[in-house]
């Protein structure tokens, strides 16, 4: 990288010099280096994009449904499905092209034009020209369009926010570093492409172009990383693999069975067709789409945006989230928080840049000429300045946050910025240098004409130029510069930046000074500690978390002492000696060691992309489900490893939202917290949908085997099993989707990754069910026949039982542990509408003559109707029973280990 390497040295080993290149020589450099530009994003084949929409197991389940109803003849039901299939190949076309757009954002990042010395002479190129040895100029406002090793620097500040996740932008130096292989975030004589030039001016030779730069690394990562698939879509492909093999198998079965009973191979084909269209939910794609749908709409309600469906559940199994920290568990705003002056100490209230606030002293005693002295040395040693909307009344930043933060200081301790600038006029200025590591600025005072050197700087530096210290009267004694040491070093503990203040008097008339003027002889005046502080909302959320059973860590391209700070204060950690790993000890590790640490280790601070990659794919190989927070370039090849990508909508970049599922729109941390239980109820839905279509399925098989076995003529024929999917299924399916939450659901544990959708308690109640349905229709059919009656009429008693079974079966899959009787009815009035809707059509089956005609039924009598309702309620109580047994079973496992605690 060079960066432990000289100027000369740089330019001896690139073949460059001061003079930059030779044409000649940069048109052979352009030809063995390639364009510096970053690689082409792959362009997606439309017809195999179209194509991939037809590949999911649950899309050949209603592929089978359809050419089942076809050669039933059945074409509405053909139409219906074929409907479905194309209105989801359309949905998920669209998505995936949208979706795949990361490298092509990253691209954008890319300078257009370049200012390059060439033969001695200064010119503009296009940036993808620029070659290796290059000597390129950076100004206020550039990009830069390559990586630079800098040769030289005046005051050049530049922004590196979006590649290394720092919230301040980044002073550059010339200087030689000791490590040659420095993270982004360290390497201060390095200057990479992509980021933005916000001050001063600088000088760097090229050392790194196109895919070789650190943004072209990004690239490449983007674009090799596969995207996880989601535990849903997991589960839900092995679902859809065993439900078809199941319900085939099952069909071959009942035709073989029938045949060897007597009955005719047409009739038992008919029936095996039949069954697999109501055994096979094939209702179940779409309804889970609609799920995720609804999902996707209360999450906006939330300013949670979703970009891909199945993250709205995978979010609600989410057990590790990783998040940076700038800009998203904190403000991005710099705040004075602590003030050290004549001696004593001092806490500001208030955060950001709103002035409102008050400073408070800690021993408190207010009266501090000394603080008054190092509030002024904040306001006028400063560049930037801040000012207020007319309209919002809010306060605009211009400039440096830190410079900032401390005008807003002053203007808490009292001060107006208008009137100090007019009581002290501005007369010389000795910009920042990195090697000074201090401004100043000279004043004179209206009060009595005499100028007045205000410096602000490194504590060290700033210290070193003082001889005496203000009083809190205003007098002077002698400096001890070891007890201003401590300060700074317990302020920097705390995770504050520190900047020191000090000034020095000159009689009146002196209009300029320089550096030797300075050098010594100055007042100390104080230390000012700031930092980026949490949002506030933040800390609740990280507690939902961890009630929810989701666990929190900060990976962030920060400081160490900043990140385990701001960790502590949010309850990440409980302390401030709890464990870090920097990216420089991840430099050092192997995936192996990473493995084994990534379990107890919650904060990671000066990490690079490539570290914050490291950290998510071991995550996942410890069995985790990852969600990622970002906002930068760096983010990215994390975002798209990870389960679940969430990147900030209002400061996130581009490349960070193309590559996310999810984006928060106003970048509040705590707006995931109340995703995660959207994601949450979505899955219960699913569930609920899956237990209630299945129960009716398993129900229909059980029947028509136990009456082919014993030998009994079929309870119902292939037009009713059609019938009866389309009534009990038709609606209810899509209406509990709409059910709404049940009470506690987001401080459930998350589930785990081996828990299929069908869990251990589903398939026991789906027995249970399926056999109640199954034994209570055939005692209906079975009574009907010992009556005498005829077998249509038996039939339709039959197949109005099954109705009526699976109608009041909604009730019981409406939670799998809560009593029925204690759910409002009509908190889901899109299901009991469903359920009345159903009922009637039924009624239209029985008695009206058209109806009857085409499914061979008959009118049933007030009496039958008296016997068959109240075996269809059976469902209910039986299930009411099964879930009182769990729950003393559960309540007694409970107080066993509450007395075994004790």
């Amino acid at each position: 990288m060079y960066s432990d390497k000289l100027p000369e040295e740089v330019f001896q080993e690139l073949g460059s010099s001061h003079s930059g290149l030779t044409a000649a020589e940069a048109a052979a450099r352009l030809e063995k280096y390639g364009r510096n530009a970053l690689a082409q994003e792959q362009h997606f084949s439309l017809v195999k994009l179209a194509v991939h929409q037809f590949t999911d197991p649950l899309i050949y389940i209603l592929v089978i449904a359809a050419m089942v109803t076809a050669f039933l003849q059945d074409w509405v039901d053909t139409g219906v499905i074929l409907l479905v299939i194309i209105i989801n190949a359309i949905v998920g076309f669209f998505q995936e092209l949208k979706a795949e757009k990361a490298v092509s954002a990253l691209k954008s990042l890319a300078a257009p034009k370049a200012m390059v010395v060439r033969e001695g002479h200064v010119r503009e190129i296009d940036s993808e020209l620029v070659v290796p040895g290059d000597l390129v100029m950076l100004t206020s406002g550039t990009r830069v369009p390559a990586d630079l090793r800098l040769v030289e620097t005046i005051r050049l500040e530049i922004d590196e926010s979006a590649l290394t996740g720092e919230s301040l932008p980044s002073r550059k130096t010339a200087d030689k570093l000791d490590n040659p292989r420095p993270s982004p975030g360290e390497a201060d004589n390095i200057a990479f492409m992509g980021t933005l030039t916000v001050s001063g001016r600088g000088t760097g030779v090229t050392i790194a172009t196109g895919q070789n730069t650190q943004l072209g690394q990004i690239s490449r990562e983007v674009a090799t990383v596969a995207r996880s698939k989601t535990p849903l879509q997991e589960k839900l492909e092995t679902l859809s693999r065993q439900i078809g093999i199941a319900v085939l198998g099952i069909s071959a079965v009942v035709v073989v069975l029938g045949v060897l009973v007597g009955e005719s191979l047409y009739q038992m084909m008919l029936t095996g067709i039949a069954l697999a269209v109501g055994a096979i939910p094939e209702g179940l794609p779409i309804v889970i789409t609609i799920t995720l749908a609804i999902g996707v709409s209360r999450m906006a309600e939330r300013h949670a945006i979703v970009r891909r469906l199945p993250a709205v559940e995978t979010l609600g199994s989410t057990t590790v989230i990783a998040s940076d920290k700038t800009g998203t568990m904190t403000r991005n705003e710099m705040t004075v928080v602590r003030i050290y002056a004549g001696g004593r100490y001092y806490r500001l209230t208030g955060g950001g840049f709103s002035p409102a606030g008050e400073i408070v002293p800690e021993d408190g005693d207010t009266s501090n000429v000394a603080l008054t002295s190092c509030l002024r040395a904040g306001l006028l040693a400063n560049e930037s300045s801040l000012e207020q909307d007319e309209t919002t009344k809010e306060y605009k930043p211009l400039g440096d946050p830190t410079e900032v933060s401390l005008i807003v200081s002053a203007m808490k301790g009292g001060m107006e910025e208008g009137k100090e600038l007019v009581d002290y006029a501005w007369l010389d200025e000795i910009p920042f240098e990195s090697d000074r590591m201090y401004m100043a600025g000279l004043y004179r005072s209206a009060e009595n004409g005499e100028s007045i050197a205000y410096i602000k700087g490194a504590p060290d530096k700033v210290a070193a130029m003082c001889d005496t210290m203000q009083l809190p009267d205003g007098s002077e004694a002698r400096l001890d510069r070891g007890e201003i040491t401590g300060v700074a070093e317990s302020f920097g503990r705390d995770g504050l930046r520190v900047l020191a203040m000090a000034s020095k008097r000159f009689p009146a008339g002196t209009n300029h000074f320089d550096v030797g003027m300075i050098s010594s002889g100055c007042t100390f005046l104080g230390l000012q500690g700031m930092y980026d502080p949490p949002r506030e909302e933040v800390h609740e959320a990280i507690k939902q978390a961890k009630r929810s059973g989701i666990r929190v860590i900060m990976v962030t391209g920060d400081h160490k002492a900043t990140a385990l700070s701001i960790a502590n204060q949010l309850e990440i950690v409980s302390d401030l000696n709890a464990p870090v790993i920097t990216g420089d000890d991840m430099e050092r590790m192997s995936d192996e060691e990473l493995f084994e640490k990534v379990n107890s280790v919650s904060i990671y601070s000066r990490v690079s992309p490539i570290h914050k990659l490291r950290i998510v794919r071991q995550l996942i190989r410890r069995g985790e489900v990852v969600a990622v927070t970002g906002d930068g370039v760096n983010d990215t090849p994390a975002l798209k490893a990870a389960h679940i990508g969430v990147a900030m909508g209002k400061s996130g970049t581009d490349a960070a939202k193309e590559t996310a599922e999810i984006i928060i729109a106003d970048d509040n941390f705590a707006s995931i917290f109340a995703a995660v239980k959207e994601g949450r109820v979505v899955f219960a839905n699913i569930r609920k949908v899956v237990l209630f279509l299945l129960s009716s399925g398993l129900g229909q098989v059980i029947l028509i085997l136990i009456t082919i076995i014993l030998m009994l003529p079929l309870p119902l024929l292939p037009a009713q099993i059609i019938w009866l999917n389309l009534v009990t299924n038709g609606l209810q399916d899509v209406a509990m989707a709409f059910e709404p939450p049940e009470k506690g659901i987001e401080y459930t544990r998350p589930r785990s990754l081996k828990e299929p959708v069908i869990s251990r308690l589903m398939m026991e109640r789906l027995v249970v069910i399926g056999f109640v349905l199954a034994l209570g229709t055939l005692g209906v059919f079975w009574w009907q026949l010992q009556q005498g009656a005829s077998l249509d009429h038996a039939r339709t008693a039959a197949l109005t039982t099954l109705v009526l079974f699976q109608l009041f079966n909604v009730f019981n899959a409406r939670s799998e542990t809560k009593s029925a009787f204690r759910m409002n009815p009509l908190a889901n009035p899109f299901l009991f509408s469903s359920i009345i809707a159903s009922i009637i059509a039924q009624f239209a089956l029985i008695y009206w003559a058209p109806l009857q005609g085409i499914f061979r039924t008959t009118s049933l009598s007030i009496e039958e109707l008296m016997v068959i309702i109240p075996v269809a309620l059976s469902v209910i109580f039986v299930v009411e029973i099964d879930k009182a047994i769990r729950w003393a079973i559960a309540r007694r496992s409970d107080l066993e280990k509450a007395t075994e605690g004790a």
